[in-house]
């Protein structure tokens, strides 16, 4: 039987191989690895003429796996993917420290009170920064996002915080005079939850009074209900431990529903998967 030689193979013709299986291309396996297009191709050359086995169809725009190639390519990426853990895991620093990047409200109304666990698991130092609610996912330093929106970014680790459920609420001292709900002054948010046009057209709820106070941040919106100043549509899984504590009381049985939501992501770089599922496990739990 003729010898591979599979223990001589350099790791760096396995690595372009998957990286261009991956990206459909020799150029994009090029940009991904910092290498030149030349250099990926040469390296893959000689990995074909060290297995005896062509990898790729070379055709003038494009490249396709062979039967070989598209037969070896899922063990290779198995085996890649399970070095690449265990060398975070035990050699790794990211683990130690993680930073994660969300809005002020969700900080506060679902990062902060899941700390205590999220501590407890990882043992991390975790550096919390603050960022206005947005729909794009861009790679940056942070070890983790809060986004919102459907969860159809290009990302490797994805998991809803919560399922996004809205309703009116109001200080129970702006209810004391036992006057109907709707006529009450109304606070409107800014950003991309739902808010009073869409319950007022869902519900049938009369769209006077217009709102009289308008806010961009939820946390600020949230001050001036709980303050009685007004009924603020809000995110029910949000004012959760309001409503238990009966700072804020609900003044309709009825709930919007929105298929969008607030999303932890994390690239693949960034975490490992035991890290994530421990992490996401943390963040996504009812406290």
């Amino acid at each position: 039987m003729r010898d591979l030689g599979f223990d001589r193979l350099p790791l760096e013709w396995i690595r372009a191989f998957e990286a261009a299986a991956r990206c459909g291309s020799f150029t994009g396996a090029a940009a991904e690895t910092g290498l030149t297009q030349s250099a990926i191709s040469q390296r893959i050359a000689q990995l074909e003429a060290r297995l005896g086995a062509r990898l790729f169809l070379r055709k003038p725009r494009q490249i396709e796996l062979t039967t070989e190639g598209e037969a070896w390519l899922p063990h290779v990426q198995h085996a890649l993917d399970g070095l690449r853990e265990s060398t975070d895991e035990l050699f790794g620093v990211s683990h130690r420290r993680l930073t994660l990047t969300a809005s002020a409200s969700v900080t506060a109304l679902w990062i902060v009170p899941r700390l205590p666990a999220l501590l407890a698991e990882t043992g991390a130092q975790v550096l919390l920064r603050t960022m206005m609610v947005t729909s794009d996912y861009a790679k940056e330093d942070s070890t983790l996002n809060v986004l919102y929106g459907a969860g159809d970014w290009p990302v490797a680790h994805r998991a809803p915080l919560y399922e996004e459920r809205l309703a009116p609420v109001a200080a129970p001292g702006l209810l004391a005079d036992g006057h109907d709900w709707r006529g009450l002054p109304r606070i409107a948010l800014s950003g991309p939850r739902p808010g009073w046009t869409e319950w007022c057209a869902r519900t049938g709820t009369p769209t006077v009074p217009t709102p009289t106070l308008r806010f961009d941040t939820f946390s600020t919106a949230l001050s001036a209900a709980r303050a009685g100043l007004g009924v603020l549509i809000a995110s029910l899984p949000l004012v959760a431990s309001d409503l238990a504590s009966g700072a804020l009381r609900r003044v309709s049985d009825d709930v919007l529903p929105h298929h969008e939501t607030y999303w932890l992501v994390a690239a693949k770089e960034r975490v490992t998967r035991r890290q994530w599922d421990r992490i996401s496990a943390c963040l996504t739990e009812a406290v």
